[in-house]
């Protein structure tokens, strides 16, 4: 066999193992593995070259080395799943870098973490100044991790007592022009629904780029044609203010009526109007 041709098929099923071997290990980003798990894929990519081109050696030596080393890691990951002890000795532990707006200038050291370092790393977490810091942390994997003072933080929501609906994973329905039947049945939703609101945008099918439909059911497209605008859905707008409408059409009521019972009965059922609107405004104006 000429030698480009062992070659080629040598990297051919190095590509085919590698492939498998990796899927067994599983998704991590560079950032989140470990010192044991880069070295392992570090070691790993070397015996795929092996494989493929030391054309002097059995290349299924190679393979064996492959399937230790992987079998290893496998080995390791599980024992760091059922050990505490064997996963701080593997990745190791956090690091604290600020405690109570306090700099750990030891465990700066410890770290060979320089304080430009430090003010890098805190500035990619939008802390521009060490003193809007109420703790830091240097996880196993490299980052760092920040927690603002309380008067630093972002005001939320939750912090101005407002209640807000929930939100769900938005479906996508329409990709590259093709209807994703799958994400329309998640939802409940059907290929005559969707055809429906698109008509209401007044845009076709294939030229919609990407479609999703959020929690409350509402289509948001965006065209392949970008000089094209399209309107914001505004279904949950106008049912609060069908609301609102129906509120203070009870409440005139209430107020012209010239009969006690209707008056009373109008007046109630303003008051639990007034109840659902604000029960249901989250839901309509997030």
């Amino acid at each position: 066999m000429q030698e480009w041709l062992e070659v080629a098929l040598r990297t051919l099923t190095a590509v085919v193992i590698l492939f498998v071997l990796t899927k067994l290990l599983g998704k991590r980003q560079v950032t989140q593995l470990s010192v044991f798990e880069y070295i392992t894929g570090i070691t790993i990519g070397s015996l795929a070259a092996y494989i493929s081109l030391d054309l002097e050696a059995n290349w299924y030596l190679g393979i064996v080395a492959l399937v230790v080393w992987v079998g290893v890691s496998l080995g390791a990951e599980f024992l760091q799943i059922k050990s505490k002890r064997f996963r701080n000795w593997i990745d190791g532990k956090g690091t604290i870098l600020i405690k109570d707006g306090k700099i750990m200038e030891d465990n700066l050291k410890k770290e060979r973490l320089s304080t430009d370092e430090l003010l890098e790393q805190l500035r990619r977490k939008n802390a521009f100044r060490a003193a809007d810091v109420e703790f830091a942390v240097m996880e196993p994997s490299g980052e760092i991790n920040v927690l603002l003072k309380r008067e630093n933080q972002p005001i939320t929501p939750r912090h101005l007592g407002i209640k807000v609906g929930p939100e769900q994973e938005p479906q996508t329905v329409i990709m590259d022009g093709v209807i994703m039947d799958e994400p329309l049945a998640t939802i409940g939703l059907s290929r005559e629904w969707l055809k429906t609101e698109l008509e209401k945008l007044g845009v076709a099918q294939e030229n919609v780029f990407l479609g999703q439909v959020d929690t409350y059911g509402q289509l948001y497209v965006d065209l392949f044609d970008d000089l094209i605008k399209v309107p914001e859905p505004s279904q949950k707008a106008a049912l609060l203010a069908t609301l609102k409408k129906c509120e203070a059409d009870l409440e005139m009521f209430a107020l012209s009526s010239e009969d006690k019972e209707a008056k009373e009965m109008y007046g109630r059922c303003s008051e639990v109007m007034q109840e659902v609107i604000l029960e249901v405004r989250p839901l309509l104006t997030g």
